[in-house]
């Protein structure tokens, strides 16, 4: 049986029952039975397509345990709330390169090769979504990757 102060630092209740954080009491038991009946390996239909995943049933009960319970809710968002107050935004780029020390591998994709050999990839589409940070295929290394506008015809600019 686990403690509030037990928990494993990466385990958000509400995620692992599958709930909101404002979820009502009637919905953490609905999910609590959904998420030991999915985990349960005799329970589970021989012809079900999705794969078996391990839960610790220790673990859920003490989800529902502590989210079905008012005090110990309050207790546990304060933990929550506290945790992410402490915790970085986001990953933090090592370093910013040019798009242009990329290699382009096909149109509108391109990679380059990080320092422990893996490779950063990036699409057209992600850069014009506003996402330009790209994490290493290999290693747990960042970058942002960027690029200047082009002039328009003519080398007149906006």
């Amino acid at each position: 049986m686990y403690g509030l102060l037990d928990i494993p630092p990466n385990v958000d209740f509400y995620h692992l029952l599958g709930i909101t954080y404002d979820a009502p009491l009637s919905t953490i038991k609905a999910a609590y039975h959904k998420a030991l009946l999915t985990s349960h390996p005799d329970k589970r239909s021989p012809s079900s397509s999705t794969p078996h995943v391990h839960v610790d049933i220790a673990l859920l009960k003490e989800a529902y345990t502590t989210l079905s319970n008012v005090s110990s809710r309050i207790a546990y968002d304060d933990i929550i709330r506290n945790t992410r107050a402490k915790a970085p935004a986001g990953p933090r780029p090592a370093q910013v390169i040019s798009l242009e020390d990329f290699e382009e591998v096909e149109e509108g994709v391109w990679k380059h090769t990080c320092r422990c050999g893996g490779t950063y990839n990036i699409a057209e589409e992600d850069m014009d979504a506003g996402r330009h940070l790209v994490g290493c295929e290999s290693c747990s290394e960042v970058v942002w990757v960027g690029y200047k506008l082009a002039d328009n015809e003519g080398g007149k600019g906006n």
